[in-house]
């Protein structure tokens, strides 16, 4: 059997000779060059406009299919599909849900003795926010390093919840692609965050640590993007009216038509809250035909609030 006839039936042989499957070796260099420069310039880029130390450290690297790489990471992480144009039509950025939780906390003037390692959980959609401008600042960093002539701006794609993740139909998650893994450390908090990058990609890449003009903004760009970007976003705010007690007998019995009085009889307290957390508190009303809330105090400052509905 010829070498043609054979590569025809292995799909690994065909991958091997049209540049889109590396051996181990080769691609574990690509890898750790591309950690290696994440490591030596993100954290002057964070440093630079965050105004704080953060610890970035290359933690290996992994290969396989696109999908099945993805996936392997788990949940209570955040993503973004991103592509940069003459260089790689897909690849995805990934961070760990304390990532986002604790740099916020530290944006938002947090004391670094009172930050606690938080649990991961799923992100609000203010903190996939914020996690996109790192995801940005990320991809910069990685465009610089696979090569200044290229005059393409990294695409990112909104971030969401890992667990929201819907899988391409365009074959892509077939794709032979590596995972490298980095470390990032926040004070006492030791995250993480990922860049999948399909091996064509990397195989033809040159990897060389960016200029230093590329690597930053200015601490002030950055505090003024995060002030208007938590300031912009959207969030939900819920409304609670106490109602008279009734006995579980009565309760028991309620029908469609039934009333329950409020709990007030003069001006009806309102305690309205965002993510769990009560921000203000108001009296029940109406404007027109439309029920509303007047809000009569609030429960901090307005860099508390911030705090409380960002979490």
């Amino acid at each position: 059997m010829t070498a043609s006839a054979k590569s025809k039936q292995d799909p690994i042989v065909l991958a091997r000779l049209t540049g889109q499957l590396g051996d181990r070796e080769t691609i574990s260099r690509r890898c750790a060059a591309l950690g290696e420069v994440f490591s030596e310039f993100l954290p002057d880029v964070f440093e630079s406009e965050l105004g704080f130390d953060v610890a970035v450290t290359y933690a290996g690297y992994e290969i396989g299919r696109f999908g099945q790489l993805v996936s392997g990471l788990g949940g209570a992480m955040a993503l973004s599909d991103c592509s940069l144009r003459n260089w790689s039509d897909h690849y995805a950025v990934i961070c760990d849900s304390p990532f986002i939780i604790t740099l916020i906390e530290n944006m938002l003037g947090a004391s670094r003795d009172s930050i606690e390692e938080p649990e991961p959980r799923t992100l609000s959609p203010i903190e996939l926010d914020i996690a996109a401008m790192v995801f940005d600042r990320i991809s910069g960093v990685l465009k610089t390093a696979i090569g200044d002539h290229n005059g393409y701006e990294p695409i990112i794609g909104p971030a969401y919840n890992v667990e929201g993740r819907k899988a391409p139909a365009d074959g892509s998650e077939e794709t032979f692609a590596a995972t490298v893994k980095m470390s990032v450390g926040i004070g006492p908090v030791l995250s993480s965050f990922f860049v999948v990058v399909p091996q064509s990609a990397l195989l033809k890449s040159t990897i060389a640590p960016p200029r230093a003009a590329n690597s930053a903004r200015t601490r002030k760009e950055w505090s003024e993007q995060l002030s208007e970007q938590v300031r912009r976003s959207k969030v939900t705010l819920q409304a609670r009216i106490k109602l008279e007690s009734q006995t579980l007998d009565t309760i028991s019995r309620l029908q469609a038509g039934d009333i329950i009085p409020f709990h007030d009889a003069a001006d009806v307290r309102v305690d309205v809250s965002a993510n769990g957390n009560k921000l203000y508190v108001c009296e029940f009303g109406r404007s027109g035909a439309r029920y509303t809330v007047r809000v009569k105090d609030t429960y901090g400052s307005e860099d508390e609030l911030l705090q409380h509905i960002v979490g």
